[in-house]
């Protein structure tokens, strides 16, 4: 018998009926509830602290703009919007991982602002300044981000050039948007370390933090958000999404992701048929790729832009 349904054979005699239903209701409220504050990093990133907090000190003396979806509803989005230093149509919307916020991709937005982009950092769904009860995994963002994109081009007018980037849940969102109908003015695609689909990503943590089993804990857990925000995790696919893609796209991953595993990013790497290239950065963690070498991932990135943005 397979270790995984050992352990649901001993774990389905506790969580029966009432018991199953708490333990998903506690491991939905844990994964899915709203954040208010950003949690600390992990203990092997605080070598990255100072630097980290120097980008965000650059970020509030830049002379940003707060821009509003869904303004004065229960509904309402919020962004930080970062002129580039000489008038510019080309925008790239950089898209936050779980539990972060905009201002967490500080170090991102000086990347491209340093590029001579635009930069839009939208707080997601139950994040930052944004409203909502619950997060979404990327999958009602997307939605919003279309809303976005239209924002840009009002402002920047048909000429505009519009850059989708993310990391983590953000290079998850841009993957998902990614099968969706773009607008002509969003040009190329830049994910770092998104996951194929939430149910996989769902399981393989518990598996790998708790050493609990897929049955019959995630699909109670697909059950409740199916009640709460009208989707089962199923539905939350990079992959069935990047299917539709023909935009070109550059994936990032850490060669040592062990949240998002690297086997992820090849599965995702497969599913779009546009033009498509791909960088395993040697010795990364999850999320560590910018930071284990920040002149490489901009050299790489400005490589990408120039090869397929073209004026």
């Amino acid at each position: 018998m397979k270790k995984e349904t050992v352990a649901a054979a001993i774990a389905l005699p506790f969580i029966t009926a009432t018991g199953l239903l708490d333990a998903s209701e506690r491991l939905y409220k844990f994964v899915f509830n709203r954040v208010n504050e950003v949690p600390p990093t992990s203990a092997e990133k605080q070598k990255y602290a100072a630097d980290y907090y120097g980008y965000v000190d650059w970020l509030h003396t830049q002379p940003t703009r707060i821009w509003h979806l869904n303004e004065n509803t229960d509904e309402e989005l919020s962004a930080i919007f970062i002129p580039a230093e000489h008038y510019s149509t080309d925008t790239v919307i950089v898209a936050h991982g779980y539990k972060g916020n905009g201002e967490t991709m500080a170090n991102y937005a000086k990347m491209f602002h340093d590029l001579g982009f635009n930069v839009l950092l939208p707080d997601s769904r139950a994040h930052g300044n944004s409203a909502g009860k619950y997060i979404t995994f990327g999958w009602l963002d997307r939605l919003d981000y279309l809303d976005w994109i239209a924002k840009i081009i009002n402002y920047g007018g048909a000429n505009t050039c519009i850059v989708l980037f993310g990391v983590s849940m953000g290079g998850a969102t841009v993957e998902m948007l990614s099968g969706e109908k773009l607008p002509e003015q969003v040009k190329l695609i830049i994910a770092d370390c998104g996951y194929s689909d939430i149910n996989s990503e769902l399981t393989y943590l518990l598996k790998q933090l708790y050493h609990m089993p897929k049955y019959p804990i995630v699909p109670a857990v697909s059950l409740i958000n199916k009640r709460r925000q009208g989707f089962n995790l199923k539905q939350v696919s990079s992959i069935n999404q990047l299917a539709n893609n023909k935009l070109p796209i550059f994936f990032i991953h850490g060669e040592k992701d062990t949240y998002v595993p690297t086997e992820m990013v090849n599965e995702n790497y497969a599913a779009t048929k546009g033009p498509k290239q791909k960088w395993i950065v040697p010795n990364a963690t999850h999320a560590e790729s910018f930071w284990i070498n920040p002149e490489e991932y901009r050299r790489r990135v400005k490589k990408f832009l120039d090869e397929y943005l073209i004026e």
